[in-house]
């Protein structure tokens, strides 16, 4: 295939096509007919001597070229669009939705701020928060899914800040730093353990536990840090969600670890006793990640000073929270 003589056109298409996962609803994002899509599709898959999207269920999934392909065309559109009309951004004004991915204890503290300046500032502007299930959302932001994430990513915030930091490579994402803290052991008011000032290594392997994981997978932080001691735990239940975790912890004989600024968002903080843990657990980092297009989106650049300026408001008297911001 030669480019010279390859119509950009199909692309925009693809890019939809990707989004979508649909056929039928890229052609009524494009206005065009969905035989239309259909044959563009069609043309590129000549052109690319790839497959690229095969038949799912009521849509279609992207082959791995597709996929490979994707961020790269994204980007040229996003640059190309920007350097045609170039877009602005008014607050007071302009209607737009945003995706955040987080978990609920995060957006306990992070969102009553912005929604506050929404609602004093930006009139027509909405957010839709959906649960994160990954502790690496590059993917989901690739996609599209989410135009931010929220979170501590143990792997991929330190990926980007490499990539950051090496002037040969694309930064395919951007980061900031929110905030950080400890992590704590909570169980009831009551519980055996309870008494005791200080949580034994011994008692916190022979405890019953529940696990908040955002995959569901019976497997966190404390079993790794177990697991490099030749220990492990009882892990009784796993929720996703830090609110049920603390419903459960404050009716049962549960012990759970969690960060120590997600407490509040339990809602049963005082009826819970806090311990140290008796195994290094390291610090969480929260930090929010986006794609490389949201960098010359107003917008989306606007909803990361929200969120920069919630983290600074959410956790400035907090002991056991310090905010990362400028």
């Amino acid at each position: 295939m030669s480019f010279r003589t390859l119509d950009l056109n199909l692309l925009r298409v693809f890019d939809e096509v990707m989004t979508e996962r649909s056929l039928t609803r890229a052609a009524g994002k494009l206005a065009m007919t969905q035989p239309a899509v259909s044959n563009a599709v069609a043309r590129l898959r000549v052109a690319l001597g790839d497959e690229l999207v095969v038949r799912s269920g009521y849509g279609v999934e992207p082959t791995p070229r597709a996929r490979a392909l994707w961020p790269a065309v994204r980007e040229a559109l996003a640059t190309l669009e920007e350097a045609v009309s170039p877009r602005r951004f008014d607050p007071a004004n302009d209607k737009t939705t945003f995706v955040l991915a987080m978990a609920d204890a995060t957006a306990t503290a992070l969102v009553p701020p912005i929604v506050r300046v929404i609602e004093n500032s930006a009139p027509q502007v909405s957010l839709r928060v959906q649960p994160l299930t990954t502790r690496d959302p590059r993917a989901l932001l690739e996609s599209g899914d989410a135009d931010v994430a929220v979170g501590y990513f143990p792997v991929a915030s330190p990926a980007i800040r490499l990539h950051a930091m090496q002037d040969d490579l694309p930064d395919s994402f951007g980061l900031e730093h929110l905030y950080r803290g400890p992590y704590i052991c909570v169980m009831r008011q009551g519980h055996p353990l309870a008494a005791k000032p200080e949580l034994s290594l011994e008692d916190f392997c022979a405890a019953h536990h529940l696990l908040v994981s955002y995959s569901g997978q019976p497997f966190g932080f404390a079993d790794r840090a177990l697991a490099e001691l030749g220990l492990s735990r009882r892990i009784v239940l796993t929720v996703n969600q830090f609110f049920t975790g603390g419903q459960v912890v404050a009716n049962s004989d549960l012990l759970t670890v969690l960060p120590a600024h997600f407490l509040p968002a339990t809602g049963f903080a005082s009826r819970l006793v806090v311990r140290r843990p008796p195994i290094d657990l390291g610090i969480a980092e929260v930090d929010a990640v986006w794609h490389r297009q949201a960098m010359s989106n107003p917008a989306q650049q606007w909803l990361i000073r929200q969120l920069v300026r919630a983290a600074r408001e959410a956790f400035a008297d907090s002991p056991d929270a310090e905010p990362v911001v400028g």
